[in-house]
């Protein structure tokens, strides 16, 4: 068993502030447009984990409550601040990808020039993909490449994808409703036909406000890295909008609000899904290591895994299993687990497989675990 960091009591009281500005411990939203917009931004990398990590902080959602939030656009799904897949509100998206986008541009050059992808043909691209999607269609991005083969552009596998993801960060496409189990994509215009107007330091402003409510207490440098912005440009718009600081063993921590007298459930325990807010949302990793969620591959290249969150630490890493009863949920503990803490991740399968529509078991043998059934919802 892994060795656990030693937390000292203002860096709990810190991380238990992080919980409830995250709504990891009262889920106060109930709809997942209204997650999103707390957020400002919350990364969608892996589509069916991106839901769940949605739902968890709403009072009670099935999956299906999710998916019909994103077919409707109420919340999109795009590449936005940094070079990975996000979901933002409708309203929200034009004026991030005006405040972010160039910086990412500016970030892929290398890649675009080693595929041979110039600026020429990433907007020759992105105007038939315009044209393509007119009058409400949505196309798979299969569809999109077979309409750029019509009009002479080559673009396959990874040129493809970088021509899409230029499109987005142009605000000229962005997600569309799921068919079946395919993506598509939409136009920008027609799925957020009123955004909302903000450019310089009031949308500035706006993003720090939404980070800082929804991941603070943080530091500059984690505004920095998850916005995609310079150093300077993240301590000016903590300035604007006037957070707070405060130091933290030795660490500078800003936030909005007040938390005072906060009460927080113990053992508090959370199956947070791969590429959680909560876990890859902060440069800075003095209070909350990634411990083992997070596994070093290729030199410079990280992957992670779903996370068990016990009182705002990792303490192991979970996967779920399809079974032909319903979902089988098996872990991978740091250390020890307690009979209390048992119970409450067996609370968590049950929250899952409510989310899931199915029974869930819980294999929690490595773990000193009882290997008992959680209760969830039948499907």
């Amino acid at each position: 068993m892994q060795r656990l960091m030693s937390v000292t009591p203002d860096g709990r009281a810190l991380i238990a502030e992080r919980l409830a500005s995250q709504g990891l411990i009262r889920a106060r939203f109930s709809r997942a447009a209204e997650v999103v917009e707390w957020h400002g931004a919350v990364q969608a990398q892996e589509y069916q984990p991106s839901k769940w990590a949605l739902a968890l902080r709403m009072r009670a959602a099935a999956d299906a409550d999710v998916q019909r939030e994103i077919d409707e656009g109420r919340i999109l799904r795009t590449h936005v601040m940094r070079p990975t897949w996000h979901y933002v509100a409708a309203r929200d998206l034009v004026w991030m990808q005006r405040l972010t986008a160039s910086r990412v541009q500016r970030g892929m050059q290398v890649y675009w020039r080693r595929m041979e992808i110039d600026g020429a043909l990433l907007r020759r691209a992105a105007g038939v993909f315009e044209r393509a999607l007119r009058d409400g269609r949505h196309l798979t991005r299969a569809d999109l490449g077979a309409r750029l083969h019509r009009a002479g552009i080559a673009l396959s596998g990874y040129r493809l994808a970088h021509a899409a993801l230029y499109a987005e960060l142009e605000a000229v496409i962005c997600s569309g409703p799921r068919v079946g189990k395919q993506s598509t994509y939409a136009l920008v215009a027609e799925r957020a036909p009123r955004p909302r107007d903000l450019s310089g330091d009031e949308a500035l402003a706006e993003l720090a406000r939404r980070f800082f409510r929804s991941h603070g207490p943080a530091t500059a440098r984690d505004f920095a890295w998850w916005s995609n912005l310079t150093m300077t440009d993240a301590r000016r718009g903590a300035d604007i909008i006037r957070a707070r600081a405060r130091e933290v063993d030795g660490r500078t921590y800003w936030t909005l609000g007040s938390r005072a007298g906060l009460r927080v459930p113990q053992p508090l325990v959370h199956l947070l899904p791969v590429y959680d807010e909560y876990v890859v949302a902060y440069r800075d990793r003095a209070l909350v290591p990634h411990g083992p969620a997070k596994v070093m591959g290729k030199p410079g290249y990280a992957t992670f895994q779903h996370t068990v969150v016990i009182d705002g630490q990792v303490a192991g890493t979970w996967r779920a299993v399809r079974t032909a009863r319903g979902v089988r949920i098996s872990m991978t503990p740091m250390r020890r687990l307690t009979a209390k803490e048992l119970k409450g991740i067996e609370a968590a399968a049950s929250r899952h497989g409510d989310f899931l529509g199915v029974p869930v078991t819980v294999d929690a043998a490595s773990g000193r675990g009882s290997g008992r059934s959680a209760r969830s919802a039948q499907p």
